[in-house]
């Protein structure tokens, strides 16, 4: 049997989170429980956690840029130090007036990505605050938007394949304009006139085991709840929404690839994404 994971618990961004470039392009509202990133031609911005975790649930809400968002990119992602890193990514892709956003996950483990699948959103991520989150354990890595399980990593370390188990990783977040390939592989470039590009943020909720970034295992290890049973596998009502999403909203998936990958990567069976 599988669980969802626990509610998150609504904190202010200064609790877990702290700017980290052009400071001046974040506002803050109502005690800083809501914070807006702005994109203009001279630069986006960022944040990033003030700790660094080995697993466990990393969840924000966030309303992406409204209106003729073309070659703006809304980060939301976890990542390790070093060169051999590990990667959990959101990333969301801006789009001409009328047009999706795109939803694109990826997975890097060891330094080695190319794991994207991209997604169209079942609603319009502009007109009010959805929850993105993450779940990570020993056995899987789950992306859920709105409690929906959009994808699932499966530890498939047996497979040859590596997972991210000893490496710490800090939560980041960022707007930034990426028009060289974001929006129709940068055929569609940013429209400046356009700008400030706004994107907001609340419930900067993390429950995490954390750690130095030196640690190579988490201390209580085994005794936090998403290490319990239930959250080793999602359970049938979790992948019966899963292949929903996959049924009807992906427009590409490295799994079923086969230009790119003619032998298909050995996660894909496991995490039942073929």
């Amino acid at each position: 049997m599988g669980a969802a994971p626990r509610k998150p618990v609504d904190v202010p961004f200064g609790r877990n989170y702290v700017p980290t470039w052009a400071f001046d392009h974040i506002k803050y509202f109502n005690g800083e429980s809501e914070i807006q990133l702005s994109l203009d031609n001279y630069t986006g911005t960022g944040f990033q956690s003030k700790g660094s975790y080995l697993f466990g649930h990393f969840s924000m809400q966030i309303k992406m840029v409204p209106g003729d968002s073309a070659g703006t990119v809304t980060a939301f992602y976890l990542s390790s130090q070093n060169s051999e890193h590990d990667e959990i990514d959101f990333e969301f892709l801006g789009n001409r007036s009328g047009q999706p956003y795109i939803l694109q996950t990826n997975v890097f483990t060891g330094g080695k990505g190319d794991r994207e699948q991209r997604i169209y959103l079942w609603f319009d991520p502009t007109k009010q605050y959805h929850s993105y989150s993450v779940l990570w354990n020993l056995y899987q890595i789950v992306f859920f938007v709105d409690d929906i399980p959009i994808r699932v990593f499966k530890n498939s370390k047996d497979l040859g394949v590596k997972f991210p188990f000893n490496q710490p990783m800090k939560i980041y977040s960022s707007l930034w304009n990426a028009d060289d390939w974001a929006t129709r592989g940068g055929l569609e470039k940013t429209d400046w006139s356009k700008a400030p590009f706004v994107a907001s943020y609340k419930s900067f909720h993390v429950d995490g085991c954390e750690a130095s970034v030196e640690a190579k295992f988490c201390a209580t290890q085994g005794m936090r709840w998403w290490d319990q049973k239930d959250f080793q596998d999602l359970d049938s009502f979790q992948y019966r929404r899963l292949r929903w999403v996959r049924q009807r909203f992906t427009i590409y998936n490295y799994c079923t690839d086969r230009k790119r990958y003619p032998t298909m990567s050995p996660e894909c069976a496991r995490d039942r994404d073929i």
